[in-house]
């Protein structure tokens, strides 16, 4: 009998990322395979005194990989272990500003973006020039974004310069980056999920009280047929990227539809109860095709 590794984030306690764990091994069980869920926080790899990677993970014929450690991952791989998402996926979709440079030039339209600078110097001041630059480049309001952040969090609106200077002096230490507002999207996006290259299912999301429209921030997500040209750009981003599951979020621009961000570990308990989908089958279906 082939046997699973689910690993999920040492320290969560996020109802979804459990829930989503159990699912996928209900699935696997399902189909005939074993699967095990484990916090990582085992050493499931490490080094030895030869300079040798280790896993601890052996017995193991494939690991989906929920977690996000990327020091984890890669020795896994290197240890030759088959994850699903790749090292490689993941962290090119945990930084959101390597996500579209890594898309940048494959004729995905994404909004203007700026990335934001690093900062070393505790006592730096920051000038006033650069917050004149971004207002030129992106006008008002602003979207700043955390390069590192799911679920909405870190993610934030400007409407001024004074706003936009006070939330720079808090992130002054944080790697970020600036993105054109796309009006005619505020509260409301479109989230498609890709499998093995193929869209499986689409959700409308809507905050009635946000321009953010992340059901964990209390927006509600409906079933929606995602159009020709949004499964077509959704499953262009997954391929350049390399991603077996992804979640994508897409934004209604006044041209059609603009890629605001990829999501390796999306959660798909809402989008199963929208849609009667059953994501962690066709993931779990992809998966042992792919072993």
């Amino acid at each position: 009998m082939r046997k699973g590794l689910i690993l999920i984030n040492a320290y969560t306690r996020i109802l979804h990322a459990l829930e989503q764990a159990q699912r996928l091994k209900d699935e696997l069980n399902a189909l005939g395979v074993a699967a095990d869920v484990r916090r990582n926080d085992f050493f499931a790899a490490y080094t030895d005194d030869c300079g040798k990677i280790v896993s601890a993970a052996d017995g193991y014929d494939f690991c989906i990989y929920l977690d996000k450690d990327k020091y984890v991952s890669h020795m896994l791989e290197k240890a030759g272990l088959k994850l699903f998402n790749s090292h490689a996926a993941v962290q090119d979709c945990d930084d959101k500003m390597t996500t579209f440079i890594r898309l940048a030039g494959a004729g995905i339209a994404m909004p203007k973006t700026l990335a934001g600078f690093l900062c070393y110097t505790p006592e730096a001041e920051i000038e006033e020039e650069t917050l004149a630059r971004i207002e030129r480049e992106l006008g008002y309001p602003v979207v700043l974004k955390t390069a590192y952040g799911s679920l909405g969090k870190g993610v934030r609106k400007a409407d001024d310069r004074a706003e936009l200077s006070r939330i720079l002096r808090e992130w002054q230490f944080t790697p970020h980056l600036y993105q054109r507002f796309i009006a005619e999207s505020a509260g409301k996006d479109l989230r498609v999920i890709v499998i093995g290259g193929k869209t499986v299912a689409a959700m409308k999301r809507v905050s009635h009280g946000d321009f953010r429209s992340n059901i964990e921030l209390g927006g509600t997500g409906e079933k929606s047929d995602a159009p020709p040209e949004a499964k077509a750009l959704c499953e262009k981003a997954a391929r350049v990227l390399g991603l077996d599951f992804c979640g994508i979020d897409l934004l209604f621009g006044k041209d059609g539809f603009l890629l605001c961000e990829v999501n390796s570990n999306a959660f798909f308990g809402g989008i199963e109860k929208a849609t009667g989908v059953n994501v962690a089958r066709l993931y779990a279906e992809h998966i042992l095709k792919n072993v």
